[in-house]
């Protein structure tokens, strides 16, 4: 559960960081459950003022979304293990605005899952990795080759030819106007 936190509390954290008034008059809009909740993550992971402002929008309309509120989708059991964890504040941070990011955005992660099984299933060997978009956010994918000599680059430029089937699946898959459109 969260603990009360004052506005003055809130003003000076965001004083501290230089958050836009923009983001602090949201903040201080929401239901006191709300402001206290996202103080919390705010503290306990020591976010950066970018942290905050991609967390609060997140969990904004992860709260839409589902028609709950702030403080209870970060009740849930998969924030308050990240928030509540062990580990480096730095470290629990990414590793919370990744979850919310697959809680936001599920069937992006449910593609990113399905082409990393693609990626897979090709069997390519160790010198060759499919490198696909950060976010999936363009339909670029690159195909990185590190060969130790003459022999070893044409074998693995050979298995690039064989898997050229399933490669381009993968990048068919990373396509396509709304392939990963998720509604509020």
């Amino acid at each position: 559960m969260s603990r009360a936190f004052s506005d003055d509390a809130i003003r000076k954290w965001a004083a501290g960081r230089h958050l836009p008034d923009v983001h602090l008059d949201r903040w201080l809009a929401l239901a006191p459950e709300d402001r206290a909740a996202v103080m919390e993550l705010a503290e306990a992971l020591h976010f950066r003022t970018g942290q905050l402002v991609t967390a609060f929008e997140l969990l904004e309309e992860i709260a839409l979304r589902e028609r709950t509120t702030i403080a209870a989708v970060i009740a849930c059991h998969d924030l308050r293990r990240i928030l509540d964890g062990a580990g480096s504040a730095p470290g629990r941070a990414r590793e919370l605005l990744e979850a919310l990011r697959v809680k936001r955005f599920p069937r992006l992660q449910r593609m990113a899952e399905r082409l990393a099984s693609e990626i897979a299933a090709l069997g390519l060997p160790g010198g060759i990795k499919v490198v696909l978009p950060k976010g999936l956010a363009s339909d670029e994918v690159m195909i990185e080759i590190h060969a130790h000599g003459g022999a070893d680059l044409q074998s693995l430029i050979d298995a690039v030819a064989q898997a050229r089937t399933g490669l381009a699946r993968i990048a068919d898959l990373t396509g396509g106007p709304g392939s990963f459109d998720d509604e509020i």
